[in-house]
């Protein structure tokens, strides 16, 4: 049932419900196709408010900070597979109690940490640790390098020249993360890569992290494929093979409902400033950077139509994101939905400049709005010193 937007606080994130079980529904059905295990990132979508629902259907939840590690615990109620680039010493004692797996991200983490480790798996052999080491294949399709942890002199993983030919003493994983919203065409050529480098280790090694990127929710993507893919890698070399989807969970889940503040014509430029913000509440626009998408609106200006300009709210120059046609003029109080804001924009958001961050909701499967937070000072204040 269509959720009204008349219902919603504005700006607000909104989940719908029924669109998250749906992409749940396909991922779970692949985890057990291909016999892995798929397990929810944090990096990608932290709304513990919906993570009732994810538990139904995902077993396990990675994260990359001691932070994202107890939202894992406190609700989900699993230890975190967690992979952090360099490991803060006071930290560590309380990651070992709260992880189940442990991936590092460099040979020179493992050995400072590494009696640690053994001392924890010694004293608690019920919780036993497995931890791994995240290697890089040199080899990446990501076309923009800030998503791209293949470039050369990138800190993330290590390659094949840094390690011997057997794994470490006490790491039984290996982790690898080079894909950013790809196919499991990509991903095939990938593994062709990480086996002509890392292949004599894999032997080794008890279980693969395939690491995020593997945007299988997306329309047109090959699941088949991605199945084979995975069956095939674990039977040739035994081991446990997991996978961290960042964008597939919620991939198309949700909307930010914003409010036309005011129009203005600067320049000859038509110009619509709203009650968000591209640089506070949707910085990976500008990151990435791309143009979402806007419900009603034409994505291209178009000859004829009234054309806008979108601003945000803030002093930044460069808060803003255009041009969009619309088949009638805005006028101030006008609704816009941006579609496709649920997976790591939310996780992204900021309060710069004291903008409030957006209310957060979800449109329950009966059509109705179900506000889950809302923000004001308290949450900006407890943000500072």
């Amino acid at each position: 049932m269509a959720l009204d937007y008349a219902q919603v606080p504005s700006p607000c994130f909104v989940l719908d419900e029924q669109l998250l079980r749906n992409n749940l529904r396909l991922i779970d059905q692949v985890q057990q196709d291909a016999g892995c295990q798929i397990i929810l990132a944090l990096k990608g979508f932290s709304m513990y408010s919906a993570f009732p629902i994810v538990k139904e259907y995902l077993k396990g939840a990675t994260a990359s900070s001691l932070n994202e590690i107890k939202l894992v615990n406190d609700f989900l109620g699993y230890r975190a597979h967690t992979y952090i680039p360099a490991y803060l010493d006071r930290e560590f004692d309380e990651v070992l109690e709260r992880s189940s797996h442990v991936t590092f991200n460099s040979l020179s983490q493992w050995e400072r940490f590494q009696a640690r480790v053994a001392d924890f798996n010694a004293k608690h052999p019920e919780r036993r640790v497995s931890c791994g080491i995240r290697v890089n294949p040199q080899y990446s399709e990501v076309a923009t390098d800030m998503y791209n942890p293949c470039v050369p002199g990138s800190r993330l993983g290590v390659t094949r020249n840094q390690l011997p030919d057997q794994l470490p003493a006490g790491l039984e994983g290996i982790h690898f993360h080079t894909l950013c919203e790809n196919d499991s065409h990509t991903l095939q050529r990938t593994l062709e890569a990480l086996e002509a480098r890392f292949g004599d280790l894999l032997h080794q090694a008890k279980w693969l992290n395939m690491g995020g990127g593997h945007l299988m929710t997306r329309e047109g993507y090959d699941t088949g494929l991605l199945v084979e893919l995975v069956r095939a890698i674990r039977e040739k070399y035994q081991l446990d093979v997991i996978l961290e989807p960042g964008s597939a969970i919620a991939w198309r889940t949700g909307v930010l409902v914003s409010t036309v503040l005011d129009v203005l014509d600067s320049q000859g430029i038509q110009v619509a400033i709203l009650d968000t913000s591209f640089a506070a509440h949707m910085p990976d626009t500008l990151e990435m950077p791309y143009k979402p998408y806007i419900q009603g609106a034409y994505h291209e200006p178009l000859a004829g139509k009234p054309t806008y300009r979108l601003g945000g709210m803030t002093c930044l120059a460069g808060d803003f994101m255009g041009d969009y046609s619309f088949d009638a003029p805005l006028q101030v109080g006008d609704r816009l939905v941006f579609e496709d804001m649920i997976h790591y924009t939310m996780v992204k958001t900021t309060t710069f400049n004291g903008v409030n961050l957006p209310s957060i909701g979800i449109a329950q499967a009966d059509g109705t709005f179900r506000l889950v937070r809302s923000y004001g000072y308290e949450s900006f204040k407890d943000r500072l010193s």
